[in-house]
């Protein structure tokens, strides 16, 4: 008999707040989480404006009600992790306590950690004094100074404070969590090809249950250089809630931002075992990477492959979808491509698919944006409600797909979550409104 997977917690940092009510009620009311700039000088950029995690602050609070000698542990560690990591954290253990989930009862070597990321780039600042300290009389740096003089004022952990593992790692130290544990580094494919492994654990028998989440920026002194300079960006300087604009035929870019999320991923029969509430299932998953001969990424091939696969591993039709949560970009490229992709894949159907994209709310997240998306879609099951996407005024007919542009719509018992990273790499999970 095959094992179902069940979503028994939700833990997220995002532009919008820091719990899934704040996250439905940002969603559900259209309110943007795109503004100014504030951890970053916003002059050099294409646009002054990004969607930031503001209530999020490193805190020991941001991580939720803590037993004392948990929160002490945690916090003596916060200073050796980047803001990524702390963020990663935090939305594990509020999705430990969304859950319910008493650690001293449950198995923990059947408990693991499952983790996307991406790349993590080191604050300029952690180099300052050094550098100070190997400048000769004139103000110029001399390397050979640094060995002696500006090293010794590198903090000794540097290093660990910007491994994209240490998420997982941290999590499964903290918790005693001694089951399966990896760390996937795909950019924004991390989330979706999280929730693929830990589903294929759990299926195949090697845990019962996994804390799966990801967590990943835009919005940092040096990576969003990176970007500007490497993707196509949203530009302007007016109406910050107007910029992200996913299938608009005037869109011109991604919006960059912030955050984290995690879920509970259970066997069912052991949440049912504990009592667990149970927010959807995950039927099934997929991943595809396709590039041409040149390295470049293929996106229209990647997400029709995707889709394809995660509806025969979830073993529905095209028709039994109430929505797919898009990867929905604002890239012109991108979201033409994805859009034809979708059109192909549910030619079938009597009816075009419903699309979404919160993207229109909050930007791209990086590794952790598809993990926020799959909890909005979430959250519509759970209230029957698919919110909309903002900003999706003018149809592009390079982007032949019906998207949900006003409220009303329902969102169905089945969604499709899909995202791709610039170099080609998809993802989809299917998740399922559950039932007995």
């Amino acid at each position: 008999m095959t094992r179902r997977v069940v979503i028994t917690g939700i833990g997220l940092v995002s532009p919008l707040g820091n719990s899934p009510q704040r996250l439905w009620e940002g969603l559900s009311s259209g309110t943007s989480g795109v503004r100014e700039f504030a951890s970053i000088p916003p002059e050099p950029f294409p646009s002054p404006y990004g969607a930031e995690a503001r209530d999020f602050t490193g805190s020991i609070e941001d991580f939720g009600p803590l037993e004392k000698l948990m929160a002490r542990t945690i916090k003596k560690s916060l200073k050796i992790m980047c803001r990524e990591i702390q963020m990663g954290v935090a939305v594990a253990q509020l999705a430990l306590t969304h859950a319910g989930l008493d650690l001293s009862k449950a198995d923990r070597d059947r408990t693991g950690v499952v983790y996307g990321a991406d790349y993590m780039l080191t604050l300029p600042q952690e180099f300052t004094t050094g550098i100070r300290a190997c400048l000769d009389a004139e103000g110029n740096f001399d390397f050979r100074n640094w060995a002696e003089k500006g090293l010794p004022s590198v903090e000794p952990l540097w290093l660990l404070k910007y491994l994209p593992n240490l998420p997982a790692a941290h999590i499964a130290i903290f918790n005693d969590l001694r089951g399966p544990n990896n760390s996937l580094t795909m950019r924004e494919a991390s989330s979706n090809l999280a929730i693929y492994e830990a589903h294929s654990t759990i299926v195949r028998g090697h845990a019962d249950a996994i804390l799966t989440g990801a967590t990943g920026t835009k919005v940092h002194p040096a990576r969003t250089i990176h970007v500007v300079t490497q993707e196509e960006v949203a530009a302007g300087e007016s109406e910050p809630a107007r910029l992200s604009r996913p299938f608009d035929l005037h869109r011109t870019g991604a919006v960059l931002g912030e955050g984290a999320a995690a879920i509970l991923l259970e066997e069912l029969a052991t949440a049912k075992a504990r009592g667990a509430k149970i927010y959807g299932e995950v039927i099934g998953a997929a991943g595809s990477a396709a590039a041409d001969r040149r390295g470049t990424g293929q996106p229209r091939l990647a997400i029709a492959n995707v889709l394809r696969a995660a509806l025969r591993n979830a073993g529905i039709t095209p028709e039994e979808v109430g929505h797919v949560h898009a990867h929905g970009l604002g890239s012109r490229r991108y979201d033409a491509e994805e859009a034809q992709a979708i059109a192909e894949v549910f030619a079938s159907r009597r009816a075009p698919v419903p699309v979404v994209a919160a993207k229109s709310y909050f930007g791209n997240l990086g590794a952790a944006g598809g993990m926020v998306e799959l909890i909005s879609s979430v959250l519509a099951q759970e209230s029957d409600d698919l919110f909309a996407t903002l900003n999706y005024e003018t149809p592009d007919p390079d982007c032949p797909v019906n998207v949900v542009a006003a409220r009303g719509a329902k969102p169905g018992d089945v969604f499709i979550n899909v995202n791709i990273s610039p170099q080609g790499q998809a993802s989809a999970a299917v998740v399922r409104r559950f039932a007995e």
